[in-house]
């Protein structure tokens, strides 16, 4: 049933058809007895509350869908794998609505739930269910600039049976960020092979919700190994693997959709890259990839001051600006109109260990790499 009201909200990607998905979902939820405490009920509602959550998120309703989240710890006789796929969901939207320090204090709870339970070294489930944890916790702690403090939960994942899906990805991520691109690469692969033919309510150590859910973890996995493919001067394999990560976004949220927009901002940095380094011209597709992607990203006015209550989506929109402010920079008519949009940009970025010059260009003296991540719109 959960499938069917999944697929029911994705067949129209209407509000009517979100609603009957609804629907459907509050009467697997109301059918299921208040008085059993058991294994299997606890599941059976951890699981229908984690679809919740991913309809409403997928409409934009982020509290309520964080209210679904929350109330699965309440269900303290689910399975692990449940707990922390609803912990996982809760970090991975507070890190999308940019609300840092929260995601921090969730990462570090959803990894006192390991704590809680006794883990069994030839349990594969419970492997999975601790690197996921790690792995949610180091990705807060990336987003955030801290490599040194990310590091260490991200230990032993190179031979870890659990480290798969969105463990595998954040862990790709690290390895790109930190310049290691033979081995980010075959992570992202890996990841793209094995999520591509998974569902999220078949398997419980597959469960995922939200923007971690695994069709969003193939996305991102599509958009990184294209940025990789950038880093690595390969710009044909990147225009490609960028291009399928943009028809799958499209696929997905329908074309003016925000993550779209993120896609979209890569496909320009590629562009601009690319032009850089073979000493070519691109103006009018970059700037044409920019203008759109900054419409998608639902920037706020160049006119409107930036401050701190903008949060949302701010690293991609400075990102997309500063690429575009230099764009407009080497054109001597539209240099003035080059350099405010910079100084907004620049204001803008929040990034505290890169700055948005350095994570406009691609530096063989730097000791990281900028990624963005498109499950949760930010810049690592």
């Amino acid at each position: 049933m959960i499938d069917y009201a999944l697929s029911l909200a994705k067949s129209q990607k209407s509000d009517e058809s979100q609603g009957q998905a609804m629907l459907v979902l509050e009467q697997c939820l109301s059918s299921q007895s208040s008085e059993n405490q058991d294994v299997v009920t606890h599941n059976s509602k951890g699981m229908v509350l984690l679809a919740m959550s991913s309809l409403l998120s997928a409409r934009g309703s982020y509290n309520d869908a964080m209210e679904k989240l929350q109330n699965i710890q309440d269900l303290i006789n689910s399975h692990l794998d449940v707990r922390v796929a609803a912990m996982e969901a809760l970090v991975g939207l507070n890190l999308e609505m940019g609300n840092d320090d929260t995601s921090s204090v969730l990462a570090d709870k959803c990894l006192e739930l390991l704590g809680k339970v006794e883990l069994k070294n030839s349990d594969e489930g419970s492997e999975v269910a601790s690197a996921r944890a790690k792995a949610i916790k180091g990705l807060a702690e990336l987003v955030q600039g801290n490599l040194e403090s990310a590091e260490p939960f991200f230990q032993g994942f190179l031979d870890n049976k659990g480290c798969i899906g969105n463990a595998a990805l954040s862990y790709g991520e690290f390895l790109h960020a930190t310049r290691n691109f033979s081995l980010a690469k075959d992570f992202y692969q890996k990841v793209i092979q094995e999520v591509a033919n998974k569902k999220d309510f078949t398997d419980v150590r597959a469960l995922a919700a939200c923007n971690m859910a695994s069709e969003e973890v193939l996305l991102a996995a599509t958009c990184a190994l294209g940025q990789l493919e950038v880093h690595m001067g390969n710009f044909g394999n990147a225009e490609e693997t960028l291009t399928s990560a943009l028809n799958r976004a499209e696929q997905l949220f329908g074309s003016r959709h925000p993550k779209v927009g993120v896609v979209l901002t890569c496909l320009a940095l590629m562009f601009q890259h690319k032009s850089k380094q073979e000493h070519s011209s691109s103006l009018l597709i970059q700037e044409g990839l920019y203008r759109r992607a900054i419409e998608l990203l639902k920037a706020p006015p160049l006119d409107l001051e930036v401050n701190r209550t903008m949060r949302s989506g701010m690293d991609i929109i400075a990102l997309a600006r500063g690429g575009y402010a230099e764009t407009l920079c080497i054109q001597e008519n539209r240099k003035g109109e080059g350099e405010k949009m910079k100084r907004w940009a620049e204001a803008a970025w929040r990034n505290r260990s890169l700055s948005l010059s350095e994570a406009l260009k691609i530096s063989d003296s730097s000791n990281r790499m900028p990624v963005v991540d498109a499950r949760i719109c930010r810049a690592l």
